[in-house]
């Protein structure tokens, strides 16, 4: 690891921000699609700012499983806002940071002078995911198109026999669909699901199944008092289907939870060995989070509001089976080169991917050997404060659109933190977001009021 000192770079503003409900998935397909749900998003943020949509320089939106109909989403969201024909537009994929990634990018653009204004965020609709056909049936599939596109060569007899014994290849097993869903939610270099590397730091940091649903349990009471006390009344918008049937809170969160419930839960990913279920992991959702960053000149040119700054952000790789150690690997990196500790940062957002990760990486930065022989440390860096760490819930009670929680963790932290400043001035003015990254990364990043 690196021990690099900065000074702190000029800051990149966020001016506001806003995101959907995120809705659980359920057995059919949800409602919207992922550029309907950033579309809702911006819209309503849009109404809130004091310049249009063709004032925007840039627009910066992550997504991992966008549908067939949406390449390239950010451009047709930039487009369905309003935003000029001239204003550039792209996509930005780094599986479950893809919304951290985009405010990375959008920041970076204003930094080196690009934009002054630039729409960030992610969105992701998990219970719309494709479904693909096995290989059987493509390699069907495609002799039986190549039967019709050289049919103009052939004697109309040839190409029905022809036809007639493709016909007869065909298998009811071919029809078999691929849930593409499934398949990103494995690693393809490792061979392992992303439960099952919740698994393995389950094993190495010795955390049981009670520790893990009783973790998962106070993120479903934290979010269920967080909506209770309206806390995030200001971060999420109510969105309307074409059915006008409308959602103004996450649908996730079970007030209900307890831990006789969890336990009864069975191992989704280690049947007979293992300690994670669907109770303690983060939930299939939909949803998006969009935020508008402004450089020093924009927030003076237009009067605008600040809810907080953007200070830096740091992205480091890991071990496609310990994924989940992202974040350990991730944020002290980030805490030397601003000359800072852990007692340092007032509250903190870890994505909720797994119980076992989140954890995991506690137990990691508090353990000697860890920090030793993994960062490179003298000693431990110390324990995060679990009253500082996700305190309005997290991805197991709020879910884990992959694409949007890079987004949304840092909106509800710089809103957070605004909440606490409002209260106690002197108080709560800085904080940091970070996430595992499925296929092994982690990244965090930096934020002040």
């Amino acid at each position: 690891m690196k021990h690099q000192q900065n000074s702190f770079q000029d800051p990149v503003y966020v001016v506001d921000g806003l995101r959907t409900p995120q809705l659980k998935a359920a057995a059919d397909p949800g409602p919207f699609s992922a550029s309907d749900m950033a579309v809702l998003a911006a819209r309503q943020l849009l109404l809130k700012m004091p310049f249009s949509a063709h004032d925007i320089d840039e627009v910066i939106i992550g997504c991992v499983m966008p549908d067939a109909s949406e390449a390239n989403i950010a451009r047709q969201i930039a487009l369905r806002i309003g935003c000029s024909e001239q204003t550039p537009a792209w996509t930005v994929q780094r599986n479950c940071a893809s919304g951290l990634q985009a405010i990375d990018s959008g920041m970076n653009s204003i930094r080196t002078g690009r934009s002054e204004l630039v729409m960030v965020g992610g969105t992701e609709v998990m219970s719309r995911a494709p479904l693909l056909w096995n290989d059987a049936m493509r390699n069907w599939l495609s002799k039986w198109f190549n039967i019709s596109s050289k049919g103009s060569k052939r004697k109309g007899l040839k190409r029905i026999q022809q036809y007639s014994t493709q016909a007869l290849r065909l298998r009811a097993q071919f029809f078999k669909p691929v849930f593409s869903l499934l398949k990103g939610l494995k690693d393809p270099i490792a061979g392992l699901s992303m439960g099952q590397t919740a698994e393995i730091l389950a094993s190495r940091f010795n955390i049981t199944r009670a520790e893990m649903d009783q973790y998962a349990l106070l993120s479903h009471q934290r979010l269920s008092q967080a909506i209770s006390d309206g806390l995030l009344e200001h971060e999420v918008t109510p969105v309307y289907d074409h059915n006008n049937h409308y959602f103004e809170q996450d649908t996730g969160v079970r007030k209900d939870s307890n831990l006789e419930k969890l336990a009864h839960l069975k191992p989704v990913f280690d049947r007979h060995y293992g300690a994670v279920t669907a109770g303690n992991s983060a939930q299939i959702s939909d949803g998006s989070s969009i935020l508008i960053l402004a450089s020093d000149k924009a927030v003076h040119k237009y009067h605008l509001p600040v809810l907080g700054k953007l200070i830096d952000c740091h992205w480091e790789g890991v071990s496609p089976e310990e994924m989940g150690l992202g974040p350990a690997h991730a944020i002290p990196p980030l805490l030397f080169k601003y000359n800072l500790k852990l007692s340092d940062i007032d509250y903190w957002e870890i994505n909720e991917a797994f119980s076992a990760q989140v954890l995991a990486c506690k137990k990691a930065l508090n353990d000697d050997e860890f920090c030793r022989q993994e960062l490179g440390l003298e000693k431990k860096l110390g324990d995060i404060p679990i009253q500082r760490l996700n305190v309005n819930g997290g991805g197991i009670s709020l879910g884990h659109p992959v694409g949007t929680s890079g987004s949304r963790i840092v909106l509800h932290l710089l809103k957070l933190l605004k909440q606490q400043t409002s209260h106690s001035p002197e108080q709560s003015f800085r904080g940091i977001a970070s996430l595992c990254i499925g296929g092994g990364q982690g990244g965090a990043i930096l934020v002040e009021i």
